[in-house]
């Protein structure tokens, strides 16, 4: 055993690294970070003012501090760490969103299917949910509403290197299909102010985008339009952007919505797909977990670069250039073939 101590501390670390998971999941619920803005507060407060049993919580959150995320203090008192910052609502860029949204019960649902899914190859969410999430949380707006600001906080955490990976500004109208509320678009409106945009994304996600798009400056500068992008794109952009969409779906339905937007695009546009590809073997785990998440999530996967190409290539595009743009992120140039 002896020889093997770090091997077995490391492995232990991953056998259990869920509950770590769910423990922040509960605290960023709770909203304990937004609560210790101010300063560290005592654990009764903290207890009074999230409905908790005062005990239990203090041995959640004397758990998260062993990880980084709160400082234990004297008297049960709680302050915040750097780290535990990250889960303000209001922090420039907030986890909280996606801390709720991974902890939410019908995802970790959907991953203790995982076995059925390697064993059969199909999707673990529709076999613990009897249905896909996108439908599922179209029936349940609470879900739809956590996903679509955990998506948001992922685009604005990521948009500053996916951004500077690509020159957006060569193009004068950039339309961004699925684009749920508009916070990708917004971030590069920002960046390129000679550029309009079009957000299109399905009614009840573009429902958010005007407030969004308000907040963020821009909104005079960015049509909506609401529609499923297995039946068409809008038309009249010179730059199609896709950010960690088609990772969401098989290459059937990724070719069917590769073939909406080349049906849209002029020959001289370019398809713009911010994606992870997939590194070599025995490296980039970020990237073949995510991977994972997809089979359980969506039903999509990650794939490699020779993989983009082939499916681009099926849909009528010339794979040109992958841009790299940060851990298990790059920008995926392509155009239409024949350009």
């Amino acid at each position: 055993m002896a020889n093997h101590a770090a091997e077995f501390a490391t492995l232990m670390g991953i056998v259990t690294g869920y509950q770590r998971s769910r423990a922040v999941g509960v605290a960023a619920e709770l909203g304990i970070a937004d609560l210790l803005r101010d300063g560290p507060l005592p654990v009764a407060d903290l207890a009074r003012d999230t409905q908790t049993h005062e005990p239990t919580l203090y041995r959640l959150l004397r758990a998260l501090a062993s990880l980084g995320l709160f400082q234990e203090e004297s008297d049960r008192r709680f302050s915040l760490t750097p780290m535990g910052a990250l889960l303000r609502s209001d922090a420039p860029v907030s986890l909280r969103a996606v801390a709720r949204f991974f902890g939410r019960e019908y995802h970790w649902t959907a991953w203790g299917h995982l076995l059925q899914s390697v064993r059969t190859g199909e999707n673990a969410s529709r076999a613990a949910l009897g249905t896909d999430v996108w439908t599922y949380r179209e029936r349940h707006p609470e879900e739809n509403e956590i996903f679509n600001a955990a998506m948001a906080a992922l685009s604005r955490a990521g948009a500053a290197t996916e951004i500077a990976a690509y020159d957006f500004g060569r193009h004068r109208v950039i339309a961004d299909i699925a684009g749920g509320t508009g916070a990708l678009l917004a971030a590069i409106l920002r960046k390129h102010a000679g550029a309009r945009g079009i957000l299109f994304d399905q009614p009840h996600v573009v429902a958010d985008a005007p407030a969004m798009l308000d907040r963020e400056g821009v909104a005079d500068r960015v049509r909506i339009e609401a529609g499923s992008f297995f039946e068409r794109v809008p038309s009249g952009a010179d730059a199609y952007v896709m950010r960690r969409i088609l990772h969401d779906w098989p290459d059937a339905e990724a070719i069917l919505i590769l073939r909406c937007c080349r049906a849209a695009m002029e020959p001289e546009a370019r398809l713009l797909l911010l994606e992870s590809v997939v590194g070599p073997p025995n490296e980039d785990p970020l990237a073949k977990f995510i991977d994972l998440l997809m089979l359980v999530s969506a039903g999509g996967r990650e794939r490699t670069e020779a993989e983009w190409g082939a499916l681009l290539a099926q849909a009528g595009f010339r794979l040109r250039q992958v841009h790299p743009a940060g851990p298990a992120s790059a920008v995926i140039e392509a155009s239409p073939d024949g350009e």
